[in-house]
């Protein structure tokens, strides 16, 4: 493992970007983004393609509800160590067999005669996933030294977002030649690259002791995160983390449905919508991690964000040309390009803002609360497209991303030094 720099030190970009902690970053975003988008691109494909309405698809956002309440037992995987591989690898390994195992049996039910069997199990999966990321953000918050969680949280991301490659394009790609039960049991065993990353890491050198009692490490992070910031300082912060997706998690909640009603063939949208994302997703990685690096986060949270608020527009673009291939391509590009790059800002912010000795709690509070809109808000987002159409509805996307830059002001300003 690495040696973790300590603050007297200052290594160039070369030392920053070339370690052993950047391909960590790698495998931890790919295990921890696979499952995410099982639910949100393979999962909605599946149910439209056997006949459930949009409305119904909608609704199945409500199950990812784990993801906003994981600070609820984050403090159980801190307090409890697992009796094999140390407290993140053990907690790492109980939470990709589950979902590996979970994942498999999505496609096993037919969703017009047993819908709420799958809605039970795609809770499980969100569950079992939302578990995960506590420990993969606590480990990775330990492992990275402060000066590499811009690059280290760009690397992470970027490697979510490929990862929908896996159920967005190849389980759509062979959706269209192979049962669906089988599509899923393939899409199922990429755990399988979590789980070899799990026993060949070790546990961070910093790694902090373990609470010793569950109360305290329940209240502990709490009390820190407001004590630190103070009640006003802490509340604007939470707002932030609450809106600056809001915008994009809408925008992007129905994409594999909106592609199919615009007329595209799933095919088409695993080959262009997902794949065409790839290059897109690598520079902007690389870009969005080194320009932080140089920018620092609040500044990279400006700039990406405008970028963002630019690229739900090209959905709107999209659903005036319908199911134009060039169009599409060039919109999803640009969407992984500028939507990735304000996401790696906004993940290096939020694990800025935890204390290193609570990261498993914290990071899971405010991961938790980026995710409200998703579950909540995007549980809507069907019953707002079938009342104002597609086109207004990516503009109203756009609208609602303002709030959270105008927060900017407050929570990173441009020019704070000492943020940095």
């Amino acid at each position: 493992m690495d040696a973790v720099n300590t603050p007297e030190q200052k290594p160039d970009w070369k030392e920053s970007v070339f370690n052993r902690r950047t391909m960590i970053c790698i495998f931890t975003g790919f295990a921890s983004g696979m499952p995410l988008y099982v639910l949100f691109q393979l999962l909605p494909a599946y149910l439209r393609a056997e006949g459930v309405g949009l409305k119904e698809i909608g609704l199945f956002a409500l199950v990812t509800f784990p993801y906003t309440w994981k600070f609820m037992w984050a403090p159980l995987m801190d307090r409890y160590i697992p009796p094999f591989l140390g407290r993140r690898r053990g907690w790492m390994l109980i939470t990709q067999v589950a979902l590996l195992g979970s994942i498999a049996g999505l496609g096993m039910f037919d969703p017009t005669l047993s819908i709420m069997t799958i809605a039970y199990l795609a809770t499980a999966v969100a569950l079992f996933s939302a578990s995960q990321d506590i420990v993969l953000d606590a480990y990775r918050r330990e492992l990275l030294p402060d000066q590499e969680l811009g690059w280290g949280n760009s690397v992470h991301v970027q490697a979510y977002r490929i990862s929908g490659l896996v159920p967005g394009a190849l389980g759509l790609i062979l959706a269209d030649i192979l049962p669906w039960s089988s599509v899923f049991m393939i899409i199922a065993g990429f755990m399988v690259v979590g789980v070899a990353m799990t026993f060949a890491v070790k546990e961070p050198i910093t790694e902090p002791r373990a609470p010793k009692t569950l109360k305290q490490a329940i209240t502990e992070p709490f009390h820190e995160f407001v004590t630190r910031l103070g009640w006003r300082g802490a509340l604007l912060i939470l707002c932030f983390m609450f809106l600056y997706k809001l915008g994009d998690n809408m925008a992007t909640a129905l994409s594999t449905p909106f592609y199919i009603d615009l007329g595209f063939t799933l095919t088409e949208i695993g080959v262009i919508a997902k794949a065409s994302a790839l290059w897109a997703s690598v520079v902007g990685g690389i870009l969005g991690g080194l320009w932080m690096i140089k920018l620092g986060i609040n500044r990279a949270l400006w700039i990406f964000g405008v970028v963002q608020v630019v690229t739900i527009l090209g959905f709107a673009v999209l659903a005036e040309a319908g199911p134009d291939k060039v169009i599409l391509a060039v919109v999803i590009s640009l969407e992984y390009l500028g939507v990735g790059l304000g996401t790696a800002a906004f993940t290096a912010f939020i694990a800025r803002s935890t204390n290193v000795a609570f990261a498993a709690t914290q990071f899971a509070l405010f991961t938790a609360l980026a995710a409200l809109p998703r579950t909540f808000v995007n549980a809507l987002t069907g019953y707002i497209v079938d009342a104002i159409g597609w086109n207004l509805f990516f503009y109203l996307c756009a609208l609602l991303a303002l709030p959270g830059m105008l927060l900017l002001v407050k929570v990173a300003p441009w020019n704070d030094s000492k943020a940095e």
